[in-house]
């Protein structure tokens, strides 16, 4: 990372990397994230901060900490999700709970996706913390669920959280920074048939049949509108399922689409275009519906160059993936968004998933110095 890693001592951030490990050893596959919220409650419990667990569906829990000087200042916001996609051991050449490092990586299902960013917030906090007590703002959130939805987000009260001119995502950026996202629409699509015995198709109508001409005609479409800045709007169709058994006419089948939208093109938009491409006989269901992120770079040009030096001087990065910023958001005052953690993008729900460890420190020391240096005044916020 060039003169953040001078300014900050990264070879000093070996915390990150031991608590990163104990993460990755706790498995949070598709729930169960207590234990993971237990454990970094635990860490800033211990070095002062005011912490609060909350376990509104049993066995899953978000965490909020905040760390101030009794003269109250605006906070960076960092954020984190416990939780990770699956990971099918048979699939793997290496215990996807390993969290041991090997050849300069840290090995185990969440690696990248995004226990070793949780770790670097978590380490360069703690450190602030005990470094200039009196100087450091810091709030941190991390949730439950967000693989399927932002879920935890979704849940959290706004009244528990201090609004903020900074969210920091720990997303895999391999160290670089995203300043927003796509918006994510994920959609049931449901046809509707008659039944009739699997000799007679002709006394039914097969929903099968009418979904799949659906799914190819929305497979196929090249229409979707393309923004400069984030790229082409995408629809990919995810699940099918129609049928009991081969004698008899399917009467309901369905589909789930995952659309991810771009400005000028939203989700009303695109549940428009889906209904014309789907034809008659279906209905539509909304299961997600988030809105994109996005930041000006000219807001945060003091904090990129905190974090990357050098970065503000070149073009702005937006994910095609969505992240918990989303829903916080709007329950922290709209404030601006960089997404920037440790993990490899291209790791992220792989098999054999891992993170280099010179990038945690790395990304680990950056968020130190940003804590360090933290001043409202480095975010230009025109929405206040």
């Amino acid at each position: 990372m060039g003169g953040s890693a001078g300014r900050a001592d990264a070879a000093g951030h070996g915390g990150a990397l031991a608590l990163a490990r104990r993460l990755v050893r706790i498995d949070t596959r598709g729930g169960g994230e207590r234990p993971a919220a237990d454990l970094v409650a635990d860490v800033l419990d211990d070095a002062g901060f005011d912490v609060r667990v909350d376990e509104p569906l049993p066995g899953r829990a978000n965490v909020i900490a905040r760390f101030g000087p009794e003269t109250p200042r605006i906070p960076v916001t960092f954020t984190g999700h416990l939780d990770t996609v699956p990971a099918e051991e048979s699939g793997w050449s290496f215990d996807p709970m390993s969290g041991e490092v090997r050849d300069g990586r840290l090995l185990g299902r969440g690696g990248s996706d995004m226990k070793a960013g949780v770790a670097c917030q978590v380490e360069a906090a703690v450190r602030a913390a005990r470094e200039r007590p009196g100087d450091t703002a810091v709030q941190l959130v991390f949730t439950f669920g967000e693989e399927t939805g932002c879920d935890g987000a979704a849940l959290i009260d706004a009244a528990s959280l201090t609004p903020t001119d900074l969210l920091l995502v720990a997303e895999p950026t391999g160290n670089r920074l995203v300043l927003g996202h796509k918006g994510t629409l994920w959609l049931k699509v449901n046809a509707h048939g008659i039944s009739a015995h699997g000799s007679r198709p002709e006394l039914g109508r097969n929903a099968l049949a009418a979904l799949a001409g659906a799914a190819s005609r929305i497979h196929a479409y090249r229409g979707w509108p393309v923004s400069p800045a984030y790229g082409p709007a995408t629809v990919n169709v995810g699940t099918f399922h129609a049928g009991t058994q081969p004698n008899l006419v399917p009467d309901r089948a369905e589909m789930r689409l995952d659309v991810r939208t771009i400005p000028g093109f939203g989700s009303d938009d695109a549940v428009a275009e889906i209904t014309r491409l789907s034809g008659e006989d279906v209905d539509i269901e909304r299961l997600v519906d988030l809105p994109g992120v996005a930041t000006d770079p000219a807001d945060v040009t003091g904090v990129m160059e905190l974090l990357v030096p050098g970065s503000s001087t070149r073009p702005p990065e937006y994910a095609t993936y969505f992240t918990d910023a989303s829903v916080l958001t709007g329950k922290l005052g709209a404030p601006a968004v960089i997404v920037y953690g440790p993990g490899d993008p291209e790791q992220a729900h792989v098999t054999d998933e891992t993170c280099s460890v010179a990038a945690i420190a790395e990304s680990a020391a950056a968020l130190h110095h940003l804590l360090r240096a933290w001043d409202d005044s480095l975010v230009r916020t025109p929405h206040r």
